[in-house]
């Protein structure tokens, strides 16, 4: 059995950063995650300067792809504001490798399938063991599922839908546009342009507001690609988009339970206005390792619960 201090389920964002604090202080880590590094992750892949303010780098540093916007384009209705912002948008295949190299961590390639508390240890599989560990493998995250959801369901107004793909495009406008509740859709969709050529468009909204009104995620898709071939930023593609699910931030969530930890979307950390996860996915991962290097109890009060003002938009 491979013997650990903490084991950290998930390399992504919240996982990477949280690793990277705990082996700076000379603690045994161990990441373990179902894919292989680099791997495809959906994500429209915001980023504003504070990320890399977090992970204590510039900008000009990041070796991958990052196109930068000076400003976002909102559409509501057929009203169209242009937003100063500071902002960067990735791609998360590059982004989360190299977080994850970053780290200095060792990661293993392992599905968890079971959990179990032996007195003072966690035992992942019979193949694991370590004193802490810490639940960073999103929405459907083993550490959540197994010593959190009997105690704590999450909120079934926080849970979000979302449809999106990237791919090569050549685009005809490099500028990052949003369009809010197009035909009563209770969320928003997304283009945005990034490095290399890549463009991701996507649309998330409420599951509890869609289920109201009898409609589906799918619907809005169709919905959303005849708008982008109406307006020539795409057009004659052959979509293959894929869905997926999280859940925003909400005001009651249990973070720690003994030696065990939720970080990220594992925890439902996304921000209330946008559904933003990435800023708060790495500021949760740095307060759970400077709360086990502390010895001190994890909080996760004072990480934006809005992207705007604050992640996205960070003057």
């Amino acid at each position: 059995m491979h013997e650990s201090e903490i084991l950290i389920i998930g390399g992504g964002p919240a996982g990477a950063s949280c690793a990277k604090e705990l082996k700076r202080a000379g603690r045994d880590v161990l990441i373990l995650d179902k894919a292989d590094f680099p791997r495809s992750k959906l994500c429209a892949g915001w980023l504003s300067p504070g990320v890399f303010r977090m992970l204590k780098t510039k900008p000009q540093n990041y070796p991958g792809g990052l196109l930068k916007f000076r400003k976002l384009y909102f559409h509501f209705g057929k009203k169209q504001f242009g937003i100063p912002t500071k902002q960067f948008s990735i791609r998360r295949y590059e982004f989360d490798q190299w977080l994850v190299e970053e780290s200095g961590t060792p990661v293993q390639k392992h599905n968890v399938r079971q959990i179990r508390k032996e007195q003072n240890s966690y035992i992942v599989d019979d193949l694991y063991t370590a004193q802490y560990i810490i639940g960073a493998s999103g929405t459907s995250d083993p550490v959540y599922r197994t010593l959190f959801r009997p105690q704590k369901k999450r909120s079934p107004e926080a849970q979000i839908v979302a449809m999106e793909q990237e791919f090569i495009y050549d685009f005809p406008d490099d500028r990052c546009h949003l369009w809010f509740y197009d035909n009563g859709l209770a969320g928003y969709s997304w283009y945005v342009p990034k490095a290399n050529g890549y463009i991701n468009i996507g649309i998330g909204a409420k599951v509890s507001d869609l289920k109201n009104k009898g409609q589906t995620i799918q619907d809005h898709w169709q919905l959303f690609v005849k708008k982008l071939n109406d307006s020539d930023l795409i057009s004659n593609y052959n979509f293959n988009p894929r869905g997926y699910q999280y859940y925003l931030r909400s005001r009651t969530q249990t973070t720690q339970t003994g030696h065990a930890y939720l970080i990220g979307d594992a925890l439902g950390l996304a921000t209330i206005d946008m559904g933003e996860g990435i800023a708060p996915a790495i500021a949760s991962g740095l307060r759970a390792a400077q709360a086990i290097l502390k010895n001190k109890p994890y909080k996760i009060s004072g990480i934006h619960r809005l992207s705007f003002p604050g992640v996205l938009f960070p003057f």
